[in-house]
């Protein structure tokens, strides 16, 4: 089963949160905020006043509590708008 979002919506999927500081520290489950960066499965068509500035496998920056959370088949995937991704990461 695959998801095809529509209009101006992106399939995302957060990455993993780091476990460890730059300094060494290990973090506990608590002590982990939620990771902000997500790759792009899949990209919907865009609206006529929404150009996708996104392509499928690109890393992006998205809005901290941005979508809507949809578990398929075990895996948690995430549904934005465009107006919620904040910038490609490189």
């Amino acid at each position: 089963m695959t998801i095809k979002p529509l209009q101006d919506r992106v399939v995302v999927k957060m990455t993993e949160a780091e476990e460890t500081t730059q300094s060494g520290i290990i973090l506990t489950g608590s002590a982990k905020e939620k990771p902000e960066i997500a790759e792009v499965l899949e990209v919907g068509p865009g609206k006529a006043d929404v150009t996708m500035g996104v392509e499928k496998g690109d890393k992006v920056l998205i809005s901290k509590y941005a979508g809507t959370t949809v578990k398929l088949e075990g895996v948690e995937y995430i549904i934005v708008k465009m107006d919620d991704i904040l910038a490609v990461v490189k």
